[in-house]
């Protein structure tokens, strides 16, 4: 089984090598780029404001030397064909080089640091937090399986997965966020702009304070998922012959429930815990516009608006190495979970 894993390891680097070669094309060809921002920031006096230029300034577009538009080029690395940059690209990125931002100036490696933090914080919170509430429910539903707890609990959970997490956050905003209801929560961002001068309880209280709305609204869509897959396994156990010798033997109900069953119905519920990495990453860019949450979902959508292409391709090269390397994880854990499961 280790040769699959080894296997599975090596196609990284073709895999990764094939998304970033598509999506480098992509960029390139997509119009508006960095070097034509800066050329029409120039003709146009400088202004920067990406609108059409109007009569007036038509009047007052300024001509660039070649010599210029060639230092440009150079600046931006246009000056060579689309193969050629990028594998000078894929060579910087090999040796952990990902360039420098257009738009902040600095190396791409520490523009994504610099927001991984907050990102971490959020995914892990969100990912205890469902699976700490969605398979005790879950549990609980199989048991008390076509009851009135189970009904309602159901609604609430789809009901709960129908509604966008973008949606649930303004909702939550508007109820507790100080708006026409009640002011308990603060509208957004990670911390006060007086946390710098709180003392140690009160920067954990306002962290939390930040925290419960976005992560409510992270949490929101997967509470369905997991509290289904959870309640069919363990119901799926529930009717099977050792089961009922336990029960037989006397054992108690939550020794049978959280050892026996639980444990054989881990395959459908460790399907999230391989992707959790990618979980960390990859956020909801609307909810951090909602909640103003400076993470890596904020920081792809601008660097995107932006055309801050080194930032982005550091962002692909990034969570597709955390996408496949969680994939493999869901793989070992299935054969970890389960001794039957033999890859070759």
């Amino acid at each position: 089984m280790s040769k699959y894993f080894i296997r599975r390891i090596l196609l990284i680097i073709p895999t990764l090598i094939g998304i970033t070669f598509i999506t480098f094309l992509i960029l390139q060809a997509v119009p508006g780029g960095p070097l034509e921002t800066q050329l029409m920031k120039l003709r146009f006096g400088g202004t920067g404001t990406g609108e059409t230029p109007s009569a007036t300034t038509e009047s007052k577009v300024i001509n660039i030397p070649e010599s210029a538009l060639k230092e440009l080029k150079e600046f931006y690395g246009f000056d060579k064909p689309v193969l050629a940059r990028y594998l000078i690209w894929l060579k910087n990125v090999f040796m952990l080089d990902f360039g420098k931002s257009y738009v902040h100036a600095e190396p791409v490696i520490n523009v994504i640091t610099d927001r991984f933090p907050v990102s971490l914080y959020f995914g892990i919170a969100g990912f205890l937090l469902t699976y700490l509430v969605c398979v005790p429910l879950g549990i609980i539903k199989a048991v008390r399986n076509g009851s009135r707890f189970d009904f309602i609990s159901s609604f609430v959970v789809f009901l709960g997965y129908s509604t966008p997490g973008w949606a649930f956050g303004i909702l939550m905003l508007i109820l507790f966020g100080g708006g026409s209801f009640m002011n308990i929560f603060p509208l957004g961002g990670f911390h006060s702009g007086n946390f710098e001068s709180m003392t140690f309880f009160e920067k954990i209280s306002d962290i939390i304070n930040h925290t419960f709305l976005p992560v409510l609204s992270y949490m929101i869509g997967s509470f369905a998922t997991l509290t289904i897959l959870t309640k069919n396994a363990v119901l799926e156990n529930l009717g099977k012959d050792y089961v009922r010798t336990a029960y037989a033997k006397g054992l108690p109900q939550k020794r049978i429930l959280y050892i026996h069953v639980l444990r054989n119905s881990l395959i459908p519920i460790v399907t999230g815990l391989g992707h959790f990495f990618s979980i960390i990453l990859a956020g909801s860019i609307l909810i951090e516009k909602v909640f103003n949450i400076q993470g890596i979902g904020m920081l792809a959508y601008n660097s995107v608006i932006e055309r801050d292409y080194p930032v982005v391709m550091g962002l692909l090269v990034f969570q597709a190495v955390l996408l496949l390397a969680g994939n493999i994880l869901t793989d070992f854990l299935y054969a970890y979970v389960d001794p039957r499961i033999r890859y070759k």
